[in-house]
């Protein structure tokens, strides 16, 4: 019995005295394990509280979206490894190719050797039989054509300068000529103005153009638009025939203008008169 107790408080002695201690977990693990890096395109002055990985600078925050989530990439991680071994493997594919055509070669002409093709030498042009009259005849018409040419271009210079007026004249040099010209052709058509219109009771508005030439003579007289009598429209042009010649062209305007075209609206009134307007 006494033995009993002794062992007893061995025993108990013995669990009393024991600690248990935690045991770290990290201890048990292998330090040579590979660590994941990110890299990122961007970085923050700030480093993030809780990184969610470790990349080669700061980054607190980034993207556009809340979720736990990293930029990929469609294409292979080793692309240029891969490219860059296929681009060999071809390579020794071609060579390998034309090492078994050499061979080949070699076996069927073993005496023969591959020489390239000798350049083939163009053909010499010939050279056409040089026709004396054939040279006059094309020397003969090359001089006529540039007669016809030169013919032409001193018609063109010759054509004279034209200036057309309207209702709206704005140069000092026109306008003071075309207020002069109505005022006689108004005065000129009062005197002579169309007696058959004045017995019949006819009156109208006819639109007319007047081309004079630089010394006040008319080149033209056109009717743009009738008054609808044939008494009136040919009363209109007497009219300005009868008025002509004209003052001719100032200085300044012989500068700008061989022929000076004026368009007026001439109205034969109700009271016999004969009046220009725009």
């Amino acid at each position: 019995m006494a033995l009993a107790l002794l062992a007893s408080a061995a025993v108990h002695g013995m669990v009393l005295s024991t600690q248990f201690v935690h045991v770290n977990p990290h201890l048990f693990e292998d330090p040579n394990l590979p660590m994941e890096v990110v890299l990122v395109n961007a970085k923050s002055v700030d480093s993030p509280l809780n990184p969610d990985a470790l990349a080669q600078v700061n980054l607190a925050g980034g993207g556009n979206t809340d979720e736990d989530r990293r930029l990929k990439s469609p294409l292979p991680a080793s692309a240029r490894t891969q490219t860059g071994t296929e681009e060999a493997a071809l390579q020794a594919k071609v060579a390998s190719l034309e090492q078994q055509a050499k061979t080949l070669l070699s076996q069927l002409k073993p005496d023969a050797q591959l020489h390239t093709p000798p350049p083939v030498e163009p053909p010499v042009p010939v050279q056409p039989t040089v026709d004396a009259s054939q040279l006059n005849e094309q020397a003969r018409e090359m001089a006529q054509l540039q007669a016809r040419i030169s013919q032409q271009w001193d018609e063109y210079q010759k054509r004279p300068k034209r200036a057309f007026v309207g209702a709206n004249v704005r140069e000092y040099a026109f306008a003071r000529y075309v207020e002069d010209w109505v005022t006689k052709v108004e005065r000129i058509g009062n005197v002579n103005y169309p007696e058959a219109a004045r017995r019949q009771g006819i009156y109208g508005s006819l639109r007319l153009t007047v081309s004079i030439y630089a010394n006040g003579r008319i080149e033209t007289v056109d009717i743009d638009r009738s008054s609808g009598s044939k008494i009136l429209d040919a009363a209109a042009i007497r009219i300005v025939e009868l008025a002509a010649p004209y003052a001719p062209f100032p200085d300044d305007m012989r500068k700008k203008a061989d022929i000076l075209s004026i368009t007026r609206t001439w109205t034969f009134t109700r009271s016999d008169q004969l009046v220009g307007t725009d």
